[in-house]
């Protein structure tokens, strides 16, 4: 049986994984998203100005990074931003 994400996040955010702004290029909008389609953002509002919906780059929070199953380097969607 699998872990929710916010069980692997833990309270308080010192738990495995941490939330962080991102833009994420999305050409569907998925749950799971592989991390070379992940760039990390300072703030909220540095990922809203820096997102650009036409080209499927959205702005959002993101926990991660974590190991996949297949081994690879994954994020979990928190929220979208836009």
């Amino acid at each position: 049986m699998g872990v929710s994400i916010y069980g692997l996040m833990g309270d308080g955010g010192r738990g495995v994984v941490k939330e962080i702004f991102a833009v994420v290029y999305a050409p569907k909008k998925k749950k799971r998203l592989p991390a070379s389609c992940v760039q990390k953002m300072d703030s909220e509002s540095a990922a809203l100005e820096a997102s650009d919906p036409d080209r499927k780059r959205h702005a959002a929070v993101v926990a991660g990074p974590s190991t996949s199953s297949e081994s690879q380097q994954i994020y979990y969607l928190v929220r979208w931003l836009n």
